[in-house]
């Protein structure tokens, strides 16, 4: 996989560009030195949350849409890096996304 600013764009290049502002929020918090799909996956954890903690607001919807992005990327970037481990990424994206619910 290239380097996580040119794989992030490439795949981001025709949504919002407000989506693809806080896609990019939330992935610039994230922990550094994991790799790229468990860096994805704990900012679409962290966008999930921040859109919990405001329900109704505006920029909860954002998030939300960001939270969608960032753990159908981090899925994908599994997918490209280790196919064979998907299936036990994806189950623990969806346990960590049902605990932040």
């Amino acid at each position: 996989m290239t380097s996580s600013p040119d794989w992030l764009a490439r795949r981001t290049a025709e949504a919002p560009p407000a989506l693809r502002g806080r896609v990019r929020e939330h992935l610039a918090c994230s922990p550094a030195g994991e790799d790229m799909a468990e860096r994805l996956l704990a900012a679409g954890d962290a966008a999930l949350r921040a859109a919990l903690v405001a329900p109704g607001d505006r920029a909860a919807a954002l998030d939300l849409l960001s939270a969608d992005a960032l753990i159908t990327l981090a899925l994908v970037a599994r997918a490209e890096a280790e196919p064979e481990a998907l299936e036990a990424f994806a189950r623990k994206a969806l346990r960590q996304a049902s605990a932040g619910a």
